[in-house]
């Protein structure tokens, strides 16, 4: 392969170094993997922090170096997995800036799940507002109109805020089958009281 020309700008494309760098970590090459922590680790400490204060949350400089060394493992897990799967259609550092973006994002939430006390729903983003003029109460006598299936839905997507691939892994439910049931939920909370 030739090196580009002075000048050449080949936008949304690897360049030969990047490819080479790649290439030598896969083979094991020596001095390779140091070369890449030594390139790339600024970037990660960037999307690190840039990541969490996404998130409103500021890191401490070990918590900081944890998501790094997530970062640096998953680049190397699976027999370089992820390097492997490079196939130049960014540059490589837009290309990891999306993996450690993922990372961090997930250590993130781990630590935020981590942080919860044992039975506490889990809150993603800022706590949500209390609907107004809604208390424990009436969201009980609301949820008292399901059945026990459908009560299960309820509560871990609208109260726990889980996803609907979490909650396919907790109930064994289809993915598909999540969304029109939890709609056919709401559809019951929202009917009158019969009396």
């Amino acid at each position: 392969m030739d090196e580009p020309a002075a000048g050449d700008v080949s936008l949304g494309l690897a360049s030969v170094g990047d490819r080479r760098l790649v290439a030598d970590c896969v083979a094991g090459a020596p001095g390779a993997w140091e070369m890449f922590v030594g390139h790339f680790g600024g970037l990660f400490h960037h999307v690190a922090q840039r990541t969490a204060a996404q998130r409103g949350r500021t890191l401490g400089i070990a918590d900081r170096d944890d998501i790094v060394a997530d970062i640096l493992l998953a680049c190397v897990r699976d027999d370089a997995a992820v390097l492997r799967a490079y196939a130049g259609r960014a540059s490589l550092p837009t290309y990891l800036t999306v993996i450690a973006r993922r990372v961090a994002a997930r250590w993130l939430t781990r630590q935020a799940r981590a942080a919860q006390p044992v039975g506490a729903p889990r809150r993603v983003g800022a706590p949500p507002a209390a609907p107004s003029g809604v208390d424990r109460e009436e969201i009980e006598l609301l949820l008292g109109r399901l059945d026990e299936r459908e009560r299960l839905l309820v509560r871990l997507h609208h109260l726990e805020a889980r996803s609907y691939g979490e909650i396919s892994r907790l109930t064994g439910m289809p993915l598909g089958s999540i969304g029109p049931a939890l709609s056919r939920a709401k559809a019951k909370m929202r009917l009158p009281a019969a009396g």
